[in-house]
């Protein structure tokens, strides 16, 4: 009820209490008395409520979204759920976010267009995965040696251009905003049987992502594309020979470490590009307040992201006992390292865009190494 409305109904209630009083004792003195008294004290208590603050009944309904990330359970027990736990608490009723791990609501290389449709309200992903319509996709995930470490990724986005020109692309689609990209982990091969060679990976049949699965094609290697909850089972029965989709932690976390006996030390990635995307029509209707905070959000999970991973990378390696360590030795490694420099410029060729992004991956690599240690080794 609106303070307008109890207002009027004070006043109505006084009238009619009046008014009866008139009809039966108006002809007699004390009840015009009575009823000046009456009137009177209407008319201080309209004053005070006048006075007091407005009070609404209206109960506000809580903004809904659902999430879903790429990562499976475990996974994303880590890289997202923290943060989604912190926002709802946070937000206090106002919103809510349901969070759904790999493949529990939509097929991991269809989240882009069921977020399009509505279908789900926002996505935790790399562009490549799912599928996403622009040029600059094929540059998330793991982009062959576009970063060494994670603090790349960061830097990349804020000081290089990265994220005004992933604004940009993100701008020429219908239905999705592009919210924000961080670092995940480095992406190395962990193996049923030991690669000490570039020969070890010819026929090698692997579970990676689209664009590092393509780059490593070059070297033999088969990429093979599965439901992420059905890795396991497939080294495991021989389906798969190995993984080359993270970094030590991960294997690790997930299980994987588990199946496979070796990890390989040389990576083609310092950092998998992760972003997080939302249905424009579901973004628009969260309040600025609300957006700041989901902001942050994303900001406290690119943090905690950043020390998982370094810290887990360097414990497992030296305190993990699931997995023996391969190396491939440098002086051969860098045939891998010269070959992406190739794929680079051919992926340049492919829009003006994604040339202004590799121009930007050599700007900032020649940075690294003329600043030398510890930025660049060797």
């Amino acid at each position: 009820m609106k303070k307008r409305d109890f207002l009027k109904g004070a006043v109505g209630g006084a009238v009619v209490t009046a008014t009866g009083l008139a009809v039966t004792s108006c002809s007699e003195e004390a009840g015009k008395a009575e009823l000046e008294r009456q009137l009177a004290d209407a008319q201080e208590k309209i004053k005070e409520l006048e006075g007091a603050p407005a009070v609404s009944t209206d109960k506000k309904t809580a903004i809904k979204w659902r999430l879903q990330t790429y990562a499976g359970g475990p996974l994303a027990e880590h890289v997202i759920k923290p943060s989604i736990d912190a926002f709802n608490k946070v937000a206090n009723g106002e919103m809510v976010i349901e969070l759904y791990t790999a493949d529990q609501l939509v097929p991991t290389g269809e989240l882009f267009r069921a977020m399009q449709k509505g279908t789900i309200d926002a996505v935790q992903s790399d562009d490549d995965s799912i599928a996403a319509p622009v040029d600059v996709s094929v540059f998330g995930g793991y982009f062959p040696f576009a970063s060494r470490y994670s603090l790349d990724v960061p830097v990349l986005f804020n000081q290089y251009g990265l994220k005004e020109i992933w604004e940009e692309a993100y701008g020429e689609v219908e239905g999705v905003t592009w919210l924000s990209a961080g670092a995940w982990d480095p992406c190395h091969f962990n193996t049923v049987n030991p690669i000490r060679s570039l020969k070890d990976l010819k026929g090698l049949r692997v579970f990676t992502f689209p664009t590092a699965g393509k780059f490593l094609s070059r070297f033999g290697v088969v990429p093979v594309t599965l439901p992420w909850e059905d890795i396991e089972v497939a080294v495991q029965t021989g389906e798969l020979d190995g993984i080359a989709w993270s970094g030590i932690t991960e294997d690790y976390t997930v299980g994987w470490a588990d199946v496979t006996n070796y990890f390989l030390t040389n990576n083609i990635s310092g950092a998998w590009i992760g972003s997080y995307f939302a249905n424009t029509n579901s973004w628009n209707a969260v309040p600025p307040h609300l957006q700041e905070l989901f902001r942050l959000s994303m900001d406290n999970s690119h943090y905690y992201r950043q020390y998982w991973y370094w810290g887990g990378e360097a414990h497992l390696r030296t305190k993990g006992k699931k997995l023996k360590l391969t190396s491939i030795p440098d002086n051969e490694w860098k045939q891998v390292e010269d070959e992406a420099k190739k794929f680079w410029d051919e992926i340049a060729k492919t829009s003006k865009r994604a040339a202004k992004v590799v121009g930007i991956f050599k700007e900032y690599a020649t940075v690294m190494e003329k600043a030398g240690r510890p930025y660049r080794y060797g």
